[in-house]
């Protein structure tokens, strides 16, 4: 058996955090521990990373938008809205199964392996969709639906991998900046893809135009490989946290006592990301195509135009959720965010025969939402997830919190053709605003209010948790693993008992 360690913090019986020995105080040699720099520059690259990967991932959820756009021109008879609505999906359904899969698989095996896992699939799916090819055009569609299940599978695993991993790299590197760090590195990535993908769709544009339709679609979906080739050898070259090297749980996971500790929490991340990505990811794969009905002459070029406006003026309320998130609070941050839902969500859809008449004004309503979700629940979801769990749990609790989102997606994806068709088009607004006034009630009775502290102080909590319970097998790996009970500090073993 390997020796005791114990972390940096400790919260005793009083409440107050403490400081005790740790790994670093001992002898290198006696540790095997990892050097102090070697770590840091790990750190440095995995937020780094992160930040790369999630351009990938935020390229990839927008590539579709203009995509079908394109298709419908090019195929106007054989690409029907169910077509449309099952390619676009498929890259949901393949999220929600990389997002737990990988999310589990990021704890037992640990982050590094997951991460070069997902961005080895993101590579196959985008050269799946690129080659996409059929005897007719329904054989190429489902080529391009199985490729894009195969790239959302990848993308889907680096939510938990990139996110558990960033945080707490961040939080070993800066902790007081964690949260906006964290932000900047995850969702302004995610929210970038959108502009990203439209602006070198434009480009490509102007260089096929109307008559090498295929030749578009395919090279932007050819684009969308080289980001994630362009990071692989650093994700080779990570270190697993220190964090997570010391509270990895990687044999008999105690599943039970986790939903037993994590239930009220769950419930809130999965049930807000849940009603977050229901009204976003629909009004962004399907931005195209409403801004192609409103917008006059309705050409590719001028959709993909205000869609690029679109997306700008969505991605100020990132970097405003990451000024607020300390000062104001993760749980505030992202009420208010979803009542950016309700408030532009009961606009536009109330006023929609009028405001559509007016292409800018729309347009601006129409992003001013967007922004408002990047704002709440797009920063604050993944930041609570990373903070609101144990290390041990994180990517698998992360994960399922980003799967019911996912799935969420899904729905909202496969409802919003139906909604426009037997409602009206003002209706998907109109939802939107229920959406928002749920996450509101969802948020204030489930999420809790974290205040950004070390994450080793969650860690401590829980680990004495599983003890006081009955659980008392290896945590950790390499230098740093060593059995619960022995690793726990004695005022955790005795509050908790």
């Amino acid at each position: 058996m390997s020796k005791s360690h114990t972390s940096n913090v400790v919260i005793s019986q009083s409440g107050d955090a403490q400081n005790y020995n740790t790994p670093s105080d001992l002898s290198p040699a006696a540790t095997n521990e990892v050097s102090p720099l070697k770590q840091r520059i790990s750190n440095l690259f995995t937020i780094f990373c992160a930040g790369c990967a999630l351009i990938s991932d935020g390229y990839q959820n927008g590539l579709m938008t203009m995509t079908n756009v394109v298709l419908r021109k090019e195929y106007p008879k054989e690409y029907t809205s169910n077509v449309s609505t099952r390619v676009s999906n498929a890259l949901l359904i393949g999220m929600i199964i990389g997002q737990i899969v990988i999310g589990l698989i990021c704890d037992y095996r640990g982050r590094k392996f997951a991460i070069v896992f997902t961005t080895a699939m993101i590579v196959v799916g985008g050269i799946l969709g690129t080659a996409a090819h059929g005897v007719t055009p329904a054989g190429m569609f489902w080529m391009l639906t199985v490729a894009r299940g195969v790239t959302g599978f990848g993308t889907g695993g680096e939510y938990p991998s990139s996110s558990a991993s960033a945080s707490e790299a961040a939080n070993e590197h800066a902790l007081k900046q964690r949260g906006p760090i964290f932000i900047l590195v995850t969702n302004l990535p995610l929210a970038f893809g959108g502009p990203l993908v439209v602006s070198i769709f434009l480009i490509v544009y102007s260089c096929t135009g109307m008559a090498h339709l295929s030749t578009l679609w395919r090279v932007c979906f050819g684009i969308g490989c080289i980001f994630p080739l362009v990071i692989f050898y650093f994700r080779i070259k990570m270190l697993n946290s220190k964090l997570y090297r010391r509270g990895a749980i990687q044999k008999r996971v105690p599943y039970l006592l986790i939903l037993r500790y994590y239930w009220k929490s769950l419930l809130g991340t999965c049930g807000a990301w849940f009603l977050y990505d229901f009204v976003t990811f629909p009004n962004g794969i399907f931005s195209g195509t409403i801004l192609s009905s409103v917008v006059k002459d309705g050409s590719i070029k001028s959709t993909a135009e205000w869609q690029l406006l679109l997306g700008a003026i969505a991605l100020p309320g990132v970097a405003i959720g990451a000024l607020l998130c300390r000062p104001l609070g993760r749980k505030n941050t992202m009420m208010l965010g979803f009542g950016g839902f309700l408030v532009f969500g009961l606009i536009i859809g109330c006023a929609y025969d009028r405001i559509i008449k007016i292409v800018p004004l729309f347009v601006v309503f129409y992003g001013l939402m967007q922004s408002s979700g990047n704002l709440g629940p797009g920063d604050m979801l993944g930041l609570l997830s990373s903070e609101g769990y144990a290390t041990g749990v994180r990517g698998t609790c992360y994960g399922l919190s980003a799967a019911f989102g996912k799935a969420g997606a899904a729905v909202g994806t496969q409802a919003f053709t139906p909604v426009q068709r037997h409602l009206g088009k003002k209706w998907t607004f109109i939802i939107a605003a229920i959406c928002g006034i749920s996450g509101i009630l969802v948020t204030w009775l489930f999420v809790p209010d974290i205040s950004g502290d070390d994450l080793a102080i969650e860690d401590e909590k829980f680990r004495a948790y599983l003890v006081a319970h009955g659980w008392d097998h290896e945590m950790g790996e390499n230098d740093l693993a060593a059995l619960a009970d022995e690793a726990a500090p004695p005022a955790f073993v005795k509050q908790e008992a």
